[in-house]
């Protein structure tokens, strides 16, 4: 392989021609890892493909090998649905509970054969490619719906921008995880240490982070990786899923060697049991392994619930745990002024990450430990992500330890910290000037399921504050764009977007605003109910403690919250001049598409087919029916799914409430007839009664699905994919 310059060729010709060899060097070099040209050579090539589609940007094209160097233009994520929803898979942590799934699958086809994979740990990715070429990356969002970033993903070199071979498929997706391996995670985290810039935490959240940056020069500079690991689409070549990726992997694509086929039980035990031990010395984060029925045929015969496929499960390794010394205790501000104390180590390696932190929670915890600075204790990672103390090592404390005194006062601001009755953490009361508490509730303010303020992070609000522009969330309506451009990391175009996203937040609905007021103990759910019950802020303000109480789910400690936030006067003036800036404070009315439920109140619980139970709440809303969380005697229905909850069951069972399934719920909808399914819901009590899930009616063949390999919570997708 050599980029000498044939003088034959025209330019359009040696622009096709050096882009054709840059990505078989690419291909060589990082998933082959067999280099065929040197550093220099290659280096070469791209800079003269980079002069020539300089001087013909007629001739751009997205995939070129140029586009992994990335680009210094701000990118604007656009949401984008998935083809192919990327559901759930069910995750256990024992080997009893692996081998009960197992015994189910075998049982249910008359056995099969498995594939078992390394179930990486970063951020599930979803590749459309259409004749050959990407198309487009989107993230997994909601599962319904993820972010656009095929720019950022173009410049991760494993991720090939046109296939190799001629059997592919003119339009599939391929799942996988952007990962982050640990020489970049360290890299990446020791300039930001040098910079004074806050640490990424682990590679999944330094991963994740990196490919939301709105430049992709940066996403190129970080060293992310990619593997992939399941197919989706029509006409694949295959019948099984094996077959499948060894097919990818001859188009280009990152495969993992560690793949195997395992016909039995025990060679799934001795697949785990092995990779338990070796993965500790991978160079990328792993947290279990993913065992998946092999053949398209049987997973089409077992199915899926309506989060997760049958024929797959995602085994979790048990937490690491390390030893290592408490050097001190320092302590945190929240939002609400809630204090959270946080144990300062010695640095320990555990589970590919080094840990110098970990999270104490409160007083009673530290307590309960009976921890001391210099003493020796046991830190793991909860779930594989949260660093926690879980003991410690009394033959290690040193003579004359004292026991730990929790502070008295904030350690931001000095105020005397107040404990309130039945709570386990302190407070800080000062929330009007105290630094912490100020940014915390702007930040909350701006959050998507709050205003959804596009454009503002974390560190863009600190840099607000720290110049006088922003003090309390109200300073945020009064910002213009000439005031952000000349601050750093910012500029003409971000400032715009971003006082455009201001503006554009004054449609954000009534419940929405509420939640994002930042009121103590007032959640998204609870300022919803609160938004229905009032209708306008101005009644939720005038609203006595007994008035409140009597909206749904609002208790005494809600209420009495509620009472001091409208009590603070700096609050009300917040409040007006929201009001002036034009948000919304009052609900809109919305014509029901129905009043097939008007006047019934009811309790979803378990997984449901059709849809997920925040599309059942908004659908009983929509027919006029009522949401209650809890069964009570209020209750008129138990919408009850697969794995429905026992304690909820038996209450319903104890009350005489129906129990009614899915496909009840649809009839009452469909025909409007609110006392009309008596049989039907007779027929699902006693089948809950029997300690199995309700009837979800006759089902016709399911689509199959392909679930992502990587963190917890990787994601299936439903449709025609094999």
């Amino acid at each position: 392989m050599t980029g000498r310059y044939n003088p034959v060729m025209t330019e359009e010709q040696r622009i096709k021609d050096l882009r054709q060899r840059l990505n078989y060097c690419n291909y060589r070099y990082y998933i082959e890892t067999d280099p065929v040209v040197s550093d220099f050579e290659f280096d070469t090539m791209l800079r003269e493909l980079q002069d020539l589609e300089a001087a013909h940007p007629e001739l751009a094209d997205p995939n070129s090998p140029t586009a992994r160097v990335g680009s210094d233009v701000t990118n604007e994520f656009r949401s984008v649905e998935h083809t192919f929803p990327m559901l759930s898979l069910s995750n256990t942590y024992s080997l009893d509970e692996l081998h009960e799934w197992i015994d189910r699958v075998e049982k249910e086809i008359g056995g099969s054969e498995f594939v078992c994979e390394l179930k990486f740990d970063g951020t599930a990715i979803s590749l459309t490619y259409e004749h050959g070429r990407l198309l487009r990356a989107v993230t997994r969002g909601d599962g319904t719906r993820g972010d656009d970033v095929t720019e950022n993903v173009r410049t991760i070199r494993t991720v090939p921008l046109m296939l190799t071979g001629d059997d592919y498929p003119d339009f599939f997706e391929i799942r996988g995880e952007v990962f982050m391996p640990y020489t970049s995670f360290d890299r990446l985290n020791a300039e930001r240490e040098n910079n004074g810039e806050p640490l990424f935490a682990n590679p999944r959240n330094a991963a994740a982070g990196t490919l939301k940056q709105q430049s992709s020069q940066v996403v190129a500079r970080r060293g992310l990786d990619c593997t992939l690991y399941q197919l989706a689409g029509d006409n694949l070549p295959c019948d099984s899923h094996w077959g499948s990726l060894e097919a990818a992997r001859r188009w280009g694509f990152k495969i993992s060697d560690a793949m195997s086929v395992c016909r039995n039980t025990e060679q799934i035990d001795e697949y785990i049991s092995h990779w338990d031990t070796a993965r500790k010395a991978l160079p990328f984060p792993t947290d279990g392994v993913v065992i998946k029925v092999n053949r398209f045929s049987d997973r089409r015969a077992l199915g899926f619930t309506a989060k997760a496929p049958k024929w797959a499960v995602a085994y979790k390794f048990k937490a690491e745990q390390a030893v290592t010394r408490l050097l001190k205790v320092t302590y945190q501000v929240g939002r609400t002024g809630a204090i959270t104390p946080v144990a300062n180590l010695e640095p320990v390696l555990l589970a590919g990450t080094t840990v110098k932190r970990a999270t104490l929670h409160n007083a009673d915890q530290i307590a309960a430990l009976d921890l001391r600075e210099g003493d020796m204790v046991y830190v793991e990672k909860g779930g594989e992500i949260i660093p926690k103390i879980t003991g410690v090592d009394l033959t290690q404390r040193p003579a004359g330890s004292r026991p730990l005194e929790y502070i008295t006062e904030c350690p931001e601001c000095h105020s005397p910290l107040v404990r309130y009755e039945g709570e386990a953490k302190h407070y800080c009361p000062n929330q009007s000037h105290c630094r912490p508490q100020i940014l915390g509730r702007i930040i909350h303010f701006i959050r998507r399921k709050a205003m959804n303020i596009d454009g503002l992070g974390e560190e863009t609000v600190e840099l607000l504050f720290e110049n006088g522009l922003v003090g309390c969330i109200a300073d945020l309506y009064d910002l213009k764009a000439e005031q952000l451009a000349v601050l750093p990391r910012l500029g003409e175009k971000s400032a715009e977007n971003i006082i455009t996203s201001i503006r554009h937040s004054t449609e954000v609905p009534f419940h929405r605003v509420l939640f994002a007021l930042g009121i103590r103990f007032v959640g998204e759910t609870t300022a919803k109910y609160l938004a229905a019950h009032f209708r306008s802020l101005d009644a939720v303000m005038a609203a006595s403690r007994e008035e409140l109480i009597e909206a749904e789910e609002v208790g005494e400690k809600i209420a009495d919250s509620i009472l001091d936030y409208f009590a603070d006067e700096q609050n009300r003036e917040i409040i007006e001049r929201l009001r002036a800036a034009g948000l919304q404070f009052e609900a809109r009315q919305q014509t029901p598409a129905s009043e097939a439920l008007r006047g019934l109140s009811i309790v979803i619980s378990g997984s449901f087919r059709d849809h997920s139970r925040d599309e059942l709440k908004a659908m009983i809303e929509a027919h006029g029916g009522k949401n209650l969380a809890a069964v009570s005697a209020n209750t008129s229905y138990l919408l009850a799914g697969d794995k429905i909850g026992p304690a909820k069951l038996q209450k319903a069972q104890k009350l005489g409430i129906r129990i009614i399934s899915e496909d009840d719920f649809h009839r009452m909808i469909a025909d409007n007839m609110i006392g009309g399914i008596a049989e039907g819901a007779a027929n699902a009590a006693d089948t809950a009664a029997g300690g199995s899930a309700p009837p979800q009616g006759p089902q016709s063949e399911p689509p199959q699905n392909a679930p992502d390999s990587g963190r917890g919570g990787e994601q299936p997708q439903q449709g025609t994919l094999f």
